[in-house]
């Protein structure tokens, strides 16, 4: 499966209304798009920063969507008051608990290593890293979404809570300074939102 990513420096101001026009306006109409499968989101309220992602059945649903879902998307942007930055990834790696709840966050984390070895970080996450994840408290999903040209990757970690997100942090330490630099990574970046939208319909790959 695909996703298309439009992330959004907004105004933390026009979250409550920009969330609202992103379920009430936008994820109808993008649902109902051929070969659309789910819409999450999420947001930071006190940068402002969102980030509304899309699944798609496959890369030609993906493809063939781009011009439909453009309008939607700078409308989407200007309800969050900024404006959009759009990125398509494949869907490495699906994992989930429980369906995420109201007052659920995220961490997400940008990656960068070779192309030739995403495959094979894809693979040390999911063996090694995605077994230890069921055992945290609150621990909800994690996905991992890819560029393997540009040797790029994204993974975003869910949680019930903050308070069983900001206890996972040690493990996420350990993540970017043990795990991933053993393996050829670099972290290129990491930040942590609320998951306001949870419906991106991705079934499991483990």
């Amino acid at each position: 499966m695909y996703a298309r990513t439009t992330t959004i420096d907004g105004d933390p101001r026009e979250l409550g209304t920009g969330t609202a026009y992103v379920r009430d306006e936008s994820m109808p109409l993008l649902r109902a798009m051929p070969g659309c499968v789910g819409l999450s989101m999420l947001a930071s309220r006190d940068s402002g920063r969102s980030i509304v992602t899309t699944s798609w059945r496959d890369e030609q649903a993906l493809g063939t969507s781009r011009d439909d879902v453009r309008p939607h998307l700078e409308r989407t942007a200007a309800a969050l008051g900024g404006r959009p930055e759009v990125a398509e990834w494949e869907i490495a790696a699906m994992h989930r608990v429980p369906e995420a709840r109201p007052g659920a966050c995220s961490r997400v984390t940008w990656l960068r290593t070779d192309p030739g070895a995403v495959q094979r970080a894809v693979d040390a996450v999911r063996l090694s890293l995605m077994p230890k994840l069921d055992d945290l408290p609150g621990f909800c999903s994690v996905s991992v979404m890819v560029r393997r040209e540009e040797g790029l990757a994204v993974s975003a970690v869910s949680y019930d809570s903050w308070a069983n997100l900001e206890a996972s942090g040690e493990g996420a330490r350990e993540f970017r300074e043990e795990f991933a630099p053993a393996r050829g990574i670099d972290v290129v970046d990491t930040a942590e939102f609320d998951l306001v939208l949870a419906h991106l319909g991705v079934p499991e790959t483990i």
